[in-house]
C-alpha cells in the first residue's frame, strides 16, 4: 500500500484541511499520515472561524514521526506563518513528490502579495513542488498579478508561478469567471491544458480545494501520470461537490466518498 503524508491545518468541522486529505487518501486506497500545523475551529454561536497555530517544535516532532518510514508522496496545505513554511521546507525529504496546495488566508488579493507568508511560499516551498494547485485568488497573489479576470490572465499567472520553480501548475478557476462553466487550467511547463466543466449549483463546496490537491497527491503516489492524476482529481471533486452535505447551520461540505460510493448511496436511498 502506498503511503501518503499531509502537512496541513486541522478543520474541526471535517470538510477541509487534513481531515479532507485523510478521507481522500483513504478513498484512493492509500495509507494517510498527517502532521498538524494549526487547528481551525468554528464558533457555534455565529459561525466565525478561529485559527490557532501549533508550536514549531511540536510540528517538527510530528514531521519526524511521519517520515520515520517510507512515504510515496507529500501534500502541504495550510502553513499559517513564514516560520512554519520555512520549517516544513527544510524538513521534508527532497526526493519525494511534493504537491503544494498554497492555502492563503484572508479575503483580499492585492493586500496579500507582499505578505511574509506569501513570500515564503514563493521562495521556499514552491521551488520544491512537483505540482501546485492554487485557486484563482491564490494564483493572482502568487503570480503578483492581483485579481485574475480572464482565461488569458490565468495562463499568464500559471507561467509566472512556473518561474518560481514549481514544475506543474493547476489553477482552479471555480465559478468566478463564468457562472455557468468553470475552468481548471493546467500548465506543464510547455503546454497549457484546459478542463472546462459545468458549474454545480450548490453552496455545499467547503473542502473542495483541499480534496482536489489530496486526490492528485494520492494518484501520483500510486503511479498515475500527472495529467491523468489531474483529470481523475477533477472528476473526484466534481462528484464530491455534487453530493455535498450541509454539516451545520453555517457551512456545507463536499462528500469525499461520492466518487466511489455515490451510486451505492443513491440505491440505498431509493430502497428506503
Amino acid at each position: 500500500m502506498k503511503k501518503v503524508a499531509t502537512i496541513a491545518g486541522s478543520d474541526a468541522t471535517g470538510g477541509g484541511g487534513l481531515e479532507a486529505d485523510l478521507k481522500t487518501f483513504q478513498e484512493f486506497g492509500t495509507f494517510g499520515l498527517a502532521a498538524i500545523t494549526s487547528i481551525v475551529t468554528l464558533d457555534p454561536e455565529n459561525g466565525a472561524h478561529h485559527l490557532r497555530s501549533l508550536p514549531s517544535n511540536l510540528i517538527q516532532e510530528q514531521i519526524a514521526s511521519v517520515f520515520a518510514g517510507p512515504i510515496d508522496a507529500i501534500k502541504t496545505g495550510l502553513l499559517p506563518s513564514q516560520e512554519i513554511i520555512e520549517l516544513v521546507s527544510d524538513l521534508i525529504p527532497k526526493n519525494i513528490p511534493l504537491i503544494v496546495d498554497p492555502v492563503i488566508g484572508g479575503k483580499g488579493t492585492q493586500d496579500f502579495i507582499k505578505n511574509e507568508q506569501v513570500q515564503a511560499l514563493r521562495e521556499k516551498l514552491l521551488p520544491l513542488a512537483l505540482v501546485t494547485t492554487p485557486n484563482l485568488r491564490e494564483a493572482g497573489i502568487l503570480s503578483e498579478m492581483g485579481e485574475l479576470t480572464s482565461e488569458k490572465q490565468m495562463e499568464q499567472a500559471a507561467k509566472k508561478i512556473a518561474l518560481l520553480g514549481a514544475k506543474h501548475i493547476v489553477i482552479k478557476g471555480g465559478a468566478r469567471l463564468d457562472s455557468k462553466q468553470t475552468l481548471d487550467l493546467y500548465y506543464d511547463g510547455l503546454n497549457v491544458h484546459r478542463y472546462p466543466h459545468p458549474v454545480i449549483d450548490t453552496p455545499y463546496n467547503h473542502g473542495a480545494g483541499c480534496t482536489f490537491a489530496a486526490a492528485i497527491t494520492a494518484a501520483i503516489a500510486k503511479g498515475y501520470p500527472i495529467e491523468r492524476a489531474i483529470k481523475l482529481a477533477i472528476d473526484f471533486v466534481q462528484a464530491a461537490i455534487a453530493m455535498g452535505e450541509q454539516i451545520n447551520p453555517y457551512v456545507g461540505h463536499v462528500w469525499h466518498g461520492a466518487y466511489t460510493h455515490g451510486e451505492k448511496r443513491l440505491e440505498y436511498s431509493d430502497e428506503q
